[in-house]
């Protein structure tokens, strides 16, 4: 039996919670596809556990195998509702960050801080390797990130920045992680943890914090309502990196569906998998 990990962001990837249209039965489709022994999901969002709790009883999404919260920064396997956090994975970061934990970083960066633009995100979105504050959409986002790349280095602190704009309420987000813990990483480490590689994986976004695995190898699909910034970051990031052999764009017309959301999703996975379309239909 052919195994296959199915890997999706949620707000405005799974989750219809943008501005376009879910094409009706869609996410109905991705429940009966994910049920089928063959497949193992992950959710790989920034949200935090609660969060992503709160997510999956809000639009009755199925359980997940595993989840990838906080932008990369924790990992947990997911049985029966029991959520196991993953020791190993948070070994594998830490180091980047040389003992220090978010509420270090906050103080490091307190006086970059006082900016007008930048505000701190509240306390259940901050967690042990993931430090997050708001930003204007007017802010100069790389005078900003080269300020706080230089302030770690002095300390030897290794770190990603990793921007995304919530279009909901229009503003830019800025979440500083350890260097390899990024959606990227974590599904990389998810794939060489559970024996799979990039013949069956397959990862769904929509956003900035997103782009690390669209422009990878990891084969990707971008679902049809990203934003036009985001495709155009994906393309050329994609193209840069030699990757866009493993990266689809949703178009629509996939069984009578738009692209939008989980129609997008199970688009990109019938195109990388083209056997699947039964399992949908």
């Amino acid at each position: 039996m052919q195994q296959l990990l199915i890997c999706t962001d949620l707000d405005r990837t799974l989750l219809p919670n943008g501005k376009q249209a879910e094409s009706p039965m869609a996410r109905e489709r991705f429940t009966r596809l994910v049920a089928r022994p063959e497949v193992s999901l992950a959710y790989v969002s920034g949200r935090h556990r609660a969060s992503v709790e709160s997510a999956i009883e809000t639009y009755q999404l199925p359980a997940p195998d595993w989840v990838v919260g906080d932008v990369g920064s924790t990992l947990y396997h997911v049985r029966d509702n029991d959520w196991e956090a993953s020791q190993i994975w948070e070994q594998t970061i830490s180091g980047d960050w040389q003992g220090w934990t978010a509420l270090d970083l906050q103080e490091i960066l307190e006086d970059l801080a006082d900016s007008p633009h930048l505000t701190l995100q509240e306390t259940q979105k901050q967690s042990r390797y993931k430090l997050s504050y708001y930003l204007a959409l007017e802010a100069d986002l790389m005078a900003l990130q080269e300020k706080i790349h230089q302030r770690l280095a002095e300390k030897n602190i290794a770190a990603s920045l990793i921007y995304s704009v919530d279009e909901a309420v229009n503003v830019g987000l800025l979440d500083i992680l350890p260097a390899r813990a990024t959606k990227l990483h974590a599904v990389e480490f998810l794939m060489q943890q559970q024996g799979f590689d990039y013949s069956n994986t397959v990862f769904a976004g929509d956003s900035g914090n997103d782009l690390p695995v669209l422009a990878s190898s990891v084969p990707s699909v971008l679902v049809a309502n990203a934003h036009r910034d985001v495709i155009d970051q994906a393309q050329a990031q994609a193209q840069e990196q030699e990757t866009l052999d493993r990266f689809y764009l949703a178009q629509g017309n996939f069984l009578g569906m738009n692209g939008n959301y989980s129609a997008g999703i199970l688009e990109g996975i019938a195109y990388y998998h083209p056997h699947t379309q039964a399992w949908m239909e």
